[in-house]
């Protein structure tokens, strides 16, 4: 048997060995993983003088190695929280990030308003489905499809909108470019979080960099090729008035509200997420 807080302790010390970005509280996830409690009730337990049998030490200890790898942390325990959601995630699918989290809001607070009994949006590259999910649950009287090119994405897709009983979410198997004919002109919101980092722009982190799947990440030479397909999609898809939220780089905005009043679009702004780092950009049909 050993104490929880010396198994918290050399995790902690191992991760940081490891350059893991945050070793104390990934070594408290992955405790509460071992246990199957969240890192307020590890806490609890490790003051308490709590211990872990022979069994949890082992499992910690091949979660902890898993981590000091570089292995993300979701990937490991097998779920990323994404704003009220616990989405299943892995290989193939990438990992949705805190700061899509303020994306999903502009596209909730635009899409709640929109009169009417039903309003409909599309999710262009929903990966997890978090966007997707986050609009169908948080906006309960909505339709929302959601596009998926990745047949391994769009497997952790199913699942999780299974998962969250999300019955007004319809998942599309096919590629944004060209998606959904049917509901030209009809479609009140369109959200997007595409692949956009420029081809020579490696990710630093090995966490992204080694596991994200590259479909999710890389949009050609200038990290725009998928945004110019997803542009003309939901042009096309939107009706008059309509919305259009994107996310993409720090350094991209004006290079997307350029292509953006290029083609016709309409009150263009640029919004910055949490560290004040430009991150989202909405427009008008």
């Amino acid at each position: 048997m050993t104490p929880i807080a010396i198994a918290l302790a050399d995790a902690e010390a191992r991760l940081t060995a490891a350059g893991v970005p945050s070793p104390r509280a990934d070594a408290e996830l992955l405790v509460g993983h071992v246990l199957g409690l969240g890192r307020g009730a590890v806490l609890a337990r490790a003051a308490a003088g709590g211990l872990l049998d022979d069994g949890d030490v082992a499992a910690l200890r091949g979660a902890v190695e898993r981590r000091a790898s570089r292995e993300p942390l979701q990937h490991i325990t097998g779920v990323a929280h994404f704003r009220g959601l616990s989405l299943a995630v892995g290989p193939g699918v990438f990992v949705p990030r805190p700061e899509t989290e303020l994306v999903a809001q502009h596209a909730i607070d635009l899409l709640s308003a929109v009169p009417g009994p039903r309003p409909r949006a599309v999710d262009l590259g929903t990966g997890s489905g978090a966007l997707a999910l986050a609009l169908a649950t948080e906006v309960p009287h909505s339709v929302v499809w959601a596009v998926e090119k990745s047949p391994a994405a769009f497997v952790w897709a199913k699942l999780n909108a299974r998962a969250a009983g999300a019955d007004n979410v319809r998942l599309i198997h096919a590629d944004l470019a060209d998606a959904l004919p049917e509901l030209d002109g009809t479609i009140d919101l369109v959200v997007s979080n595409p692949p956009y980092i420029p081809i020579g722009a490696v990710p630093r982190d090995p966490e992204v960099r080694l596991y994200d799947p590259e479909l999710a990440l890389y949009g050609g030479e200038d990290g725009l090729d998928v945004v110019r397909d997803l542009e003309s999609t939901a042009r096309r898809l939107l009706r008059p008035g309509g919305a259009l939220v994107i996310e993409h780089g720090e350094q991209q905005g004006g290079a997307i509200a350029a292509l953006l009043a290029g083609r016709g679009w309409r009150a263009i702004a640029t919004h910055p997420d949490l560290l004040g780092r430009p991150r989202a950009t909405t427009a008008v049909r």
